[in-house]
């Protein structure tokens, strides 16, 4: 009779044991499944985030290309920052849940760069993720110029490693000197200073004539391949670097 009834206990908590166990696995299996390395760009001015003319979007194209999978590429208009805040959370939110976990947010791969108003809007991007509890491995900022109420100066803690590109001539020049709000946790790549009065780049008619006369040497920065192939360097870098260390 006890033999009997303790059979009768196994078969009727078996399916119980079972379902528990495909939900563990589902569980499991659902949190397993890792976000891209998220590239994110921001073109300057007024330009159109589809326009390949410009070498923020012509980086992004040539990336998709050659990382066709486990890497997210997108071009924002400046404007747009929470909008590109928005996609990070839609990307980093495998489990669908509409909220992140501390390991997805932990885990997180992103990198943002940007020319012009699109510096300044790589960096406030990066301090609203930082405001979320979410790390970047990298800011570039190309020639940054800040938009009214904003610094483009300051790295937030949250971000690993900055780099700066900027010349110093004409109407729109980029930000000199960015540094770390919290040295200990973001390192300064460099600010790296280009001068185009002794050596002028040739953008080969490709810009608008506005561009390329009435903001010359702010042009130059954005088309020059000096600039870009090391811009490119860092964030091929930071894709083949392992994850966050803190």
């Amino acid at each position: 009779m006890f033999r009997t009834h303790r059979l009768f206990q196994v078969l009727l908590f078996l399916p119980l044991a079972m379902f528990s166990f495909e939900a563990q696995l589902a569980h499991a299996a659902s949190d397993s499944e890792s976000a891209p390395a998220i590239v994110i760009a921001f073109v300057g001015g007024f330009v159109s985030p589809n326009d390949a003319v410009h070498s923020e979007v012509e980086l992004a194209n040539r990336l998709r290309r050659e990382y066709p999978s486990g890497v997210y590429v997108q071009v924002f208009d400046n404007r747009h920052v929470g909008e590109a805040s928005k996609k990070i959370v839609e990307l980093l939110d495998t489990r669908h849940s509409g909220k992140l976990t501390d390991d997805q947010k932990k885990n997180a791969r992103i990198i943002i760069y940007g020319h012009s108003w699109g510096g300044s809007a790589a960096v406030k991007l990066a301090r609203q993720l930082g405001a979320a509890g979410i790390p970047v491995l990298l800011t570039i900022q190309i020639d940054s110029v800040a938009k009214f109420h904003e610094d483009d100066s300051l790295i937030p803690s949250n971000v690993e490693a900055a780099a700066n590109f900027y010349q110093p001539y004409g109407r729109l020049h980029g930000r000199a000197e960015i540094r770390a709000a919290d040295p200990s946790r973001t390192r300064i790549i460099g600010n790296y200073r280009f001068d185009y009065k002794t050596m002028p780049v040739d953008c080969y008619g490709d810009y608008p004539w506005w561009d390329r006369h009435l903001t010359k040497a702010h042009t130059e920065i954005e088309c020059d391949p000096q600039v870009w192939n090391q811009v490119e360097s860092l964030i091929r870098s930071s894709l083949s670097a392992p994850g966050h260390t803190s």
